[in-house]
């Protein structure tokens, strides 16, 4: 197991190259890989089973340690993201398969490499993990219901249909996660190891089956999704910090929840994408994995070599 444990380390500090090595061979190569589109759900679904089997007693305790902390962080994880999309969406007129797939990713939970960056960053990673759980958790009611509100104007959301699919791809693989490691914790322990880089490949195939799909889309519309992407993501890092520090928070609470407010689960969103809107609609997500696994290490970087308060 010390091979896969170097294997999958070795994946996540590398995460983002081989996301932009991929897309680029996706997109100048669909069709060897387009046949992925139709297994994004079950790319998910694994992603969700891993971080199921990853949590543990003391990341619900956590919760009851400080819950003002991580009531702060998924409030506004489901406000700032959200909202910063929509104001993009309306101030720059995007079109509206590419408003919806901003708003899309806006009113994602947070990803779990969020709580890596925090680590790296040094910031409280035990709030990190919580505030990504209960997001999580809350994400078959919030992400709907936030999409519907938000992007009904542009395009037609079911927020029923939606409800549905967050359940399957995310609520449904979590719990059974929880079971299998509640029944097999000491073989589940051994196999923790190789869940990064499972997590890695699935996250790839997602993004290179987006790309691969929408290459004309990309053609036409790249740069502007593009930039919408990075100003979107920085910018919640930004206003993840700056509120934190409004609710007095601590230094190592603040970078936390910038992070986690910065950082989407954008699996789901090109899940929900695929799943339920034109094609184009999955593209910023899949470029926001990109990016956010750029932007991430950069932050933790800067915010690693800073004293904590």
């Amino acid at each position: 197991m010390n091979f896969v444990t170097k294997l999958s380390q070795f994946a996540e500090k590398t995460f983002a190259l081989w996301v932009i090595v991929f897309g680029f061979l996706a997109f100048m190569i669909p069709s060897g890989f387009i046949w992925i589109g139709p297994f994004i759900s079950i790319l998910l679904g694994i992603i969700m089973f891993g971080m199921g089997m990853t949590l543990t007693l003391g990341d619900f305790k956590e919760i009851g340690k400080q819950p003002i902390s991580v009531i702060i962080g998924v409030v506004l994880q489901f406000t700032v993201m959200p909202l910063i999309a929509y104001g993009l969406a309306k101030g720059l007129s995007l079109p509206p398969e590419i408003a919806v797939g901003v708003i899309l990713v806006g009113a994602a939970p947070g990803g779990t490499a969020s709580n890596v960056m925090t680590y790296l960053a040094k910031g409280s990673v035990a709030l990190s993990v919580a505030i990504t759980t209960v997001s999580t958790l809350l994400a078959p009611i919030l992400t709907p219901a936030i999409i519907y509100l938000l992007a009904n104007e542009w395009l037609n959301v079911s927020a029923a249909d939606m409800f549905m699919t967050v359940i399957k791809v995310v609520l449904i693989p979590i719990f059974l996660g929880l079971i299998v490691k509640l029944l097999f914790n000491k073989t589940v322990e051994k196999t923790l190891s190789a869940m990064p880089f499972v997590s890695v490949i699935a996250i790839t195939a997602i993004v290179t089956a987006v790309v691969a799909g929408n290459k004309e889309e990309i053609i036409q519309s790249g740069l502007l999704i593009f930039a919408v992407v990075i100003l979107h993501n920085l910018l919640g890092y930004l206003f993840g910090f700056v509120l934190a520090t409004l609710f007095k928070q601590s230094y190592k609470d603040k970078k936390a929840i910038a992070i986690e407010v910065g950082m989407q689960n954008s699996g789901l969103g090109a899940t929900l994408a695929t799943a339920h809107f034109a094609p184009l609609v999955a593209v910023p997500s899949a470029i926001f994995s990109l990016w956010h696994n750029i932007s991430g290490p950069i932050l933790a970087t800067y915010w690693s070599r800073k004293n904590n308060d």
